[in-house]
C-alpha cells in the first residue's frame, strides 16, 4: 500500500510539475507571429549637426544622411565624376537649417532641404534642392535647386572608408566637410 500512495504521489507532482510548466511559457502574439526585422542596413544612416556637443540643443544645422563604403570600389564608380550623386546611399540625404543661413551669395531659409553633390577632379558641385522624401537621385529636379556652390575638391593621405560629414566652427558660421577615400571637401556656410 504504501508503495502504491508513493507512486500515486509522484505521479500527482510530476503531472503538477508539467502544469507549471506549460503555464510559464509566453504565448507568441500576433505581431511576433507577423513581423519580421530588417539586418543592419550595408549603409548605416548617421547624423552630423551644428554645434556638435550633444547636450548643446540649440542647433544651427543638421545633416542626415547614409555611409555608403568603399569595401575595395573606386569612389568613381559610387559616385561617378559629371553625374548627380545622392551624396550618400539611399534615399537623398537632407540638411535642416535651424535659421536662415548663406551659401556663397545665396541665402537658404530655415528648413529643410535635400543635398546633392555633382563630383568632378578638381571640383564638386554642391547642390541644395526643395525636393524630399525621395530615394536617391531618381527623382532630380534641377528646377527646385535653392543653391549651388563649387567646392574645391582636397586630397587626404589617408583614405576614409565610410563616406563621412562632420561640422567645424568658423567665425560667422560653420563649415560641412565631406570625405571619402582620399577625397575631402568644404562647404562653407555663414549667418
Amino acid at each position: 500500500m504504501k508503495k502504491l500512495i508513493t507512486i500515486c504521489l509522484i505521479a500527482c507532482m510530476y503531472s503538477c510539475k508539467q502544469e507549471v510548466k506549460q503555464d510559464t511559457k509566453p504565448e507568441k502574439t500576433e505581431i511576433e507571429n507577423e513581423i519580421k526585422f530588417p539586418n543592419l542596413d550595408k549603409s548605416p544612416m548617421d547624423v552630423a549637426a551644428f554645434p556638435k556637443d550633444y547636450k548643446d540643443a540649440n542647433k544651427i544645422v543638421k545633416v542626415r544622411y547614409s555611409r555608403p563604403q568603399l569595401k575595395g570600389r573606386s569612389i568613381d564608380s559610387l559616385a561617378p565624376q559629371g553625374k548627380v550623386w545622392r551624396t550618400g546611399a539611399n534615399e537623398a540625404t537632407e540638411i535642416t537649417f535651424y535659421q536662415d543661413m548663406m551659401l556663397g551669395k545665396t541665402k537658404i531659409n530655415k528648413g529643410t532641404y535635400s543635398i546633392a553633390t555633382i563630383p568632378g577632379e578638381k571640383t564638386w558641385t554642391f547642390i541644395i534642392n526643395k525636393d524630399l522624401n525621395t530615394w536617391g537621385t531618381y527623382f532630380y529636379n534641377i528646377d527646385n535647386d535653392v543653391a549651388r556652390f563649387n567646392a574645391t575638391v582636397n586630397k587626404t593621405d589617408t583614405q576614409i572608408e565610410a563616406f563621412s560629414m562632420t561640422f567645424e566652427a568658423t567665425e560667422n558660421g560653420t563649415n560641412l566637410h565631406l570625405g571619402w577615400d582620399t577625397t575631402t571637401i568644404v562647404i562653407p556656410f555663414t549667418k
